[in-house]
């Protein structure tokens, strides 16, 4: 087996994933990527700016794709593969009533069914590897406490976070780590989205209306290092994710009156 160590990430085409991507690279590690956007990736591959890299497109809805990707990427490696990052995701956000049932099911299905399948997948690998090796998640602070006009969007966070939890639990004695990030609002190309398709405002203008803190991306890779190295089970990651997390711990009724107070939902 290889000595060098290798992660290989979903969403790795941009935003989060390439962050990570580029923040491991950076350290030397084999990075593996994982998207449906081939330029992306390619562009991702660039800027990390060695050998160890590599690119297979698929789509984490694909549970037998999963098994190929991760054959071919521990092929690469020399058979060993440290960190699945599990990172594809979709935003959604808007009133329920205004989300339909192709946008519902598309965001349970890439942001929740994806990520037990690519657990699933990796689970084999990691135990190889381990111990040292590591599940990672990304989550949310919609994972945190449910945000109005986010409703489908926090149901898959608090998944992702249920789902670190339980495999925190279940793959203990295999001395594999499963960890989650839980960033807030991220200055990726998402917030230049829409939070559907019946909304004409991108996220960023209402979260810069809301006065909320976008994080730097470089604070989600660190965060990400720090939780593959670390001991804690979830990372709060900004100031937002922070204070949310805080205020629902200790202050529960006044995160609920001001949830309240502020549901205006995205995309309204």
């Amino acid at each position: 087996m290889s000595t060098r160590k290798a992660i290989f990430i979903t969403g790795g085409a941009s935003g989060i994933g390439r962050a990570i991507a580029l923040y491991f690279g950076q350290r030397d590690w084999f990075v593996g990527l994982g998207d449906v956007d081939t330029f992306g990736m390619e562009v991702t591959m660039d800027m990390i700016g060695h050998g160890f890299v590599f690119q297979h497109k698929f789509d984490v809805r694909d549970r037998a794709a999963w098994d190929e990707a991760l054959e071919s990427f521990s092929t690469a490696t020399g058979g060993r593969i440290d960190v699945l990052a599990n990172n594809a995701g979709i935003p959604l956000g808007g009133a329920l009533e205004e989300n339909s049932v192709e946008e519902i099911e598309r965001c349970l299905d890439i942001n929740l069914k994806g990520v037990l399948f690519g657990a699933q997948a990796a689970y084999p690998y990691l135990k190889k590897t381990a111990p040292g090796s590591c599940l990672l998640n990304t989550a949310s602070a919609a994972g945190v406490y449910g945000t109005p006009g986010a409703s489908v969007y926090s149901a898959t966070k608090f998944g992702v976070r249920a789902i670190t939890e339980s495999l925190d639990g279940e793959w203990a004695e295999d001395g594999i780590k499963v960890r989650s990030i839980m960033p807030s609002f991220i200055d990726t190309p998402l917030l230049d989205h829409n939070p559907n398709a019946k909304s004409n405002e991108d996220i960023r203008s209402r979260v810069t209306e809301a006065g909320l803190e976008i994080t730097p991306v470089e604070e989600v890779a660190k965060a990400a290092w720090d939780a593959v190295h670390g001991e804690k089970l979830h990372t709060l990651v900004g100031k937002t994710a922070r204070q949310l997390a805080f205020g629902a711990r200790w202050m529960p009724g006044r995160v609920r009156k001001q949830t309240r107070e502020s549901a205006r939902p995205l995309g309204k």
